[in-house]
């Protein structure tokens, strides 16, 4: 099981995941689910992912060799972050579909993504991209999104976070809202990554693991 979450505020971006995998009590692992695409200047994305592993690295393979390649789709041509949604979701279901065909198990095949970030001088936007490629947009009322082990980690979430949250806050009621998912399911667990971005700062932001 994973944990992800992004935290829309008025000053700036915070992402959290966890970093296990689990595939059985005796076979547990680590991988990073918090990936970023940086371009100093021009814009930032964040892109967290729970769900199939085989699927989330595929994905990430094709994103990032798209970029390489300067395919006519990529993460630095889109200019907007529906538009980089869009991008993704399609990735995910040829992804999906093309790891359904090697397996006649049966088996799920599904991925599901937070993209966030900041394109140009644009306000800054979070996603939540479901493995059908349908995706939802952080409500102002409760201005986070959240993937995988969602229902421990809410509470504090749905409590303190607000437009209005200082950047900070929002990074401390982040780490509390992942202790205690990790507290209530071992699935979930260190090394724990947060990233910290400023509205308009168009940078790498502060990244702690």
């Amino acid at each position: 099981m994973t944990y992800c979450l992004a935290i829309n505020t008025n000053q700036g971006l915070v992402f959290c995941s966890d970093s296990r995998t689990n595939a059985g009590f005796d076979n547990v692992s680590t991988y990073s689910k918090m990936h970023a695409f940086i371009w100093p200047g021009n814009r930032m994305l964040v892109l967290l992912s729970a769900g199939n592993l085989a699927t989330t690295q595929a994905v990430l393979k094709r994103l990032n060799a798209d970029l390489e390649q300067a395919a006519s789709a990529n993460l630095l041509g889109v200019l907007t972050l529906h538009e980089a949604a869009d991008y993704v979701a399609m990735v995910s279901a040829e992804v999906q579909k093309q790891q359904s065909f090697r397996d006649a198990s049966g088996g799920t095949y599904e991925a599901t993504f937070i993209l966030g970030g900041q394109i140009g001088y644009a306000p800054p936007e979070t996603l939540l991209i479901y493995a059908q490629g349908n995706y939802i947009h952080e409500s102002n009322e409760h201005p986070f999104l959240q993937i995988g082990e969602v229902k421990y980690g809410k509470p504090i979430l749905d409590r303190v976070i607000k437009r209005e949250t200082q950047l900070e806050a929002a990074a401390r009621c982040a780490l509390v809202s992942m202790n205690s998912t990790m507290r209530s399911n071992l699935t979930v667990g260190p090394p724990v990554e947060v990233m910290i971005y400023a509205r308009d700062a168009l940078n790498g932001g502060r990244r702690f693991t």
